[in-house]
């Protein structure tokens, strides 16, 4: 079985809480078993019982982030001696970007990062694939290394110290503390502002840049009022493409429409967005009406940016076909 050690900031301890759920069914088969600092018992000495996994765990999580790119903890005591670990092969070094930050320069930017190109978690529309991406990750490592001690040596050696050192890291309390959260009308509102602020910047720069790549294609964007914007993508003069995008209207008053023309009405749309919440988490929800034909499940929880690549994809497809 292949110990798997999580270094991480406390500041992503839920998503930390989230992948280690992912992670369930490889420890129910014992492929694996998992370590972090929320283990540590009362009276059990902090750095102590840190450097022990750290030295001895097969397979070393970076969790990467801003905060975990700051924290001298992190970076200069657990990382750099991960890294020298896995250079010596000694273990097996796995980054996981789960928020966007500049790592590709840090001493593990040279290895293959997870989720597939290195996107970072909060970024995937649909935030379980991209755990379950991070899951395959690990369930590979952890094959490779079965596979490599197999071919060694068989284990017929007791390993040192059979009673006391599992004394030493026997967790004495769960990891699994989390409780259910309860999301209020207001929160349900504050979010669906926060999500059309970032549909509306991010539709912004999308214009900006396409028109930058490809010559005579030009986009314009008009920010109508705080509750609804329009866009129009231009080909050699021609508009290609057109949407207006708005809160409120009609039976949706909750979401954010998306319609594919410029107009002013709320009667009236092609997609909608709902404001929808588990126990843990705010995130958004399609109709399903602009999936047709796109592959996704209506059923997916949708980030800020997975919405937002929804609407671009209705978008920006006539132009495409062009």
């Amino acid at each position: 079985m292949a110990s798997v050690f999580f270094s991480y900031s406390h500041v992503d301890e839920a998503l930390r809480d989230q992948l280690e759920k992912q992670l369930a069914l490889l420890k129910r088969q014992g492929v694996i078993e998992t370590w972090h600092d929320r283990r540590i018992g009362a009276g059990e000495e902090f750095d102590h019982a840190i450097d022990v996994h750290l030295e001895t765990d097969d397979i070393i999580l970076l969790l990467v982030s801003a905060d975990f790119l700051a924290s001298d903890y992190c970076y200069d005591r657990e990382m750099l001696r991960a890294m020298e670990r896995h250079a010596a092969g000694e273990a097996i070094v796995i980054p996981v970007i789960l928020r966007a930050c500049d790592w590709h320069g840090a001493p593990f930017g040279k290895l293959m990062a997870t989720p597939p190109d290195g996107r970072p978690i909060t970024q995937w529309p649909d935030r379980d694939q991209a755990l379950l991406e991070v899951a395959k990750a690990v369930r590979v490592a952890a094959e490779r290394l079965a596979a490599s001690r197999g071919a060694i040596a068989p284990r017929t050696q007791p390993a040192p110290q059979p009673v006391s050192a599992p004394a030493a890291v026997e967790p004495t309390r769960s990891s699994n503390l989390r409780i259910a959260k309860h999301f209020t009308e207001q929160d349900k509102d504050t979010f669906r502002l926060q999500a059309f602020d970032y549909l509306a910047k991010f539709f912004e720069n999308s214009l900006a840049e396409i028109g930058a790549r490809n010559p005579g294609v030009e986009g314009t964007f008009r920010r109508i009022d705080a509750n609804r914007f329009s866009c129009v993508a231009y080909r050699d003069g021609k508009a290609a493409t057109r949407c207006t995008i708005f809160m409120g209207g009609g039976h949706f008053g909750g979401g954010i429409a998306y319609s594919s023309s410029e107009t002013t009405e709320s009667n009236s749309y092609n997609e909608n967005l709902s404001i929808d919440a588990d126990n843990q988490a705010l995130f958004l929800r399609s109709m399903g009406m602009a999936r047709m034909g796109r592959g996704g499940r209506e059923d997916e929880k949708l980030s800020l940016e997975g919405a937002a690549e929804l609407y671009w994809s209705v978008f920006i497809e006539p132009l495409q076909r062009r």
